[in-house]
């Protein structure tokens, strides 16, 4: 079974829970607002300890069009973070938004 069937497979028999939803402000940084909608898988396990992160995009049809790897040195982990329904535009605000002072990404697309 490949990589992106695996995700697929976790994805159908999870809970997305948005808890970050678009133009709120992030907990601790209350500057940071969130460009989509922004939340996790529930009842998983992430690179932080906490559940697997995920951003829903706007198109109609939830599927997982790319991962993207993030590390944050101030924090000092890493993580993946599934991408939910984003179009190419939404992708490249993701990547963006993960791109700071502190903290680096890369998108990883699903081909077709």
């Amino acid at each position: 079974m490949g990589f992106w069937t695996r995700l697929d497979d976790l994805i159908s028999v999870s809970e997305v829970v948005i808890d970050r939803p678009k133009g709120s402000a992030h907990p601790r940084y209350p500057d940071i607002l969130y460009p989509l909608d922004y939340g996790y898988l529930k009842e998983t396990s992430g690179g932080d300890n906490n559940e697997i992160d995920v951003w829903r995009g706007s198109m109609a049809n939830p599927r997982l069009v790319a991962i993207v790897c993030t590390i944050d040195t101030v924090k000092r982990d890493t993580e993946v973070k599934l991408l939910l329904g984003c179009n190419d535009d939404e992708v490249d605000t993701i990547c963006r938004f993960h791109n700071g002072p502190h903290q680096s990404a890369i998108v990883v697309r699903r081909d077709g």
